[in-house]
């Protein structure tokens, strides 16, 4: 199921149970000063131009979800977006992230994953992406995600020489801007 704008704020208890779970387990081992401003980060968050959300349910609650946003310009500047910016440079972040569509978090919970659920979210939340043009980020620590994102399809962009930080851009199966194959 799809979710615009604040609707989601009537899920926000689940979805914060969801990240809990998977964000304070490894690799990823968040505090749970990070996990609260999750919660405070997603009461903001559905203000964000094209901000929704994909989720799915069972009788357990929100088995997972992912949330997305149209990315602004200028390009921010928390987070992790000067990570991002310095690897890509100026003209890579404006050709290929400004106007896109941002998956900013994705969460399955463990007794969901290997079902496709984590496929289905993304398939969900990327289906209007402005001219196909989707991208999100992930931790290169991150070992079993980077090899889900790589599985699904998605291509990563590869850092300006120097500049490889443990963050990874992942453009959309589909993104006009994605590596091509070389013959």
């Amino acid at each position: 199921m799809i979710s615009y704008g604040r609707t989601v704020l009537d899920l926000a208890d689940e979805l914060l149970d969801t990240y809990t779970e998977v964000f304070s387990a490894p690799p990823w081992n968040e505090d749970a000063e990070t996990i609260r401003q999750f919660a405070a980060r997603l009461q903001a968050d559905v203000r964000r131009p094209g901000f929704r959300t994909a989720f799915t349910q069972s009788p357990a609650g929100v088995d997972g979800f992912a949330t997305a946003w149209l990315t602004p310009s200028p390009f921010p500047r928390g987070r992790g977006y000067p990570q991002v910016a310095a690897q890509l440079g100026p003209d890579r972040v404006r050709e290929l992230l400004l106007g896109a569509l941002e998956i900013d978090e994705l969460a399955v919970r463990a007794h969901a994953r290997g079902t496709g659920t984590g496929r289905a979210l993304l398939t969900e939340i990327t289906a209007d992406a402005p001219q196909h043009r989707a991208w999100l980020l992930t931790s290169r620590l991150a070992q079993d995600t980077v090899a889900t994102y790589r599985r699904l399809g998605w291509h990563e962009v590869a850092p300006l020489p120097g500049t490889e930080t443990n963050v990874i851009v992942f453009l959309s199966p589909d993104h006009p801007g994605r590596p091509r194959p070389t013959r």
